[in-house]
């Protein structure tokens, strides 16, 4: 598979096999997170790997629209570290931490994608529900919840704006 192929591959899966993902497999996902580029070099991002059932439900109980997320076999918090980024000040905290985040999850899903498994960027929770199911630190927010497991069926391909009507040159 070429570089393109594994792009166009990844899909926002909603949908889990009831089969394991293998340890590889997470620790490599997580070492290409953190391959991610970042402000600073800080890497002001941390991850929490949810694989106990009843630790999945707690942050699932955060996204209630979410229904498939406790049947994910791991459920990675991906999070914003704002004790890694304080050098930059209100804005290491307000955005390049965030986009250290961002970047990390992209590389995660690619990763994901490649090797046959699924995943999906959820955004849409409640961060004081996901902070105290994982007992996260006062310093530690919450960006990004990424379920992973082998999916259940082949998603379909998005559609997508056409790249004419997303580039400019030059100026608007």
């Amino acid at each position: 598979m070429d570089l393109i192929e594994c792009f166009e591959k990844r899909r926002s899966v909603r949908s889990f096999a009831d089969e394991p993902v293998p340890e590889e497999v997470i620790e490599n996902c997580l070492h290409v997170a953190n391959l991610a580029p970042s402000a600073g070099n800080l890497q002001a991002r941390d991850f929490i790997v949810v694989r106990d059932e009843s630790v999945r439900k707690a942050v699932a109980e955060a996204s209630p629209v979410h229904k498939f997320l406790p049947t994910a076999p791991v459920i990675i918090v991906c999070c914003a570290n704002f004790d890694r980024i304080i050098q930059y000040g209100p804005r290491g905290k307000n955005l390049f931490c965030i986009q250290d985040v961002a970047a990390s999850v992209e590389n995660m899903l690619l990763y994901i994608a490649a090797r046959g498994y699924g995943a999906c960027w959820i955004g849409a929770f409640d961060e004081k529900k996901v902070t105290a199911a994982l007992g996260l630190p006062l310093h530690v927010r919450p960006q990004a919840i990424v379920p992973v497991g082998k999916p259940e069926k082949d998603g379909t391909k998005p559609p997508r704006v056409r790249i004419e009507s997303l580039v400019h040159y030059e100026h608007w």
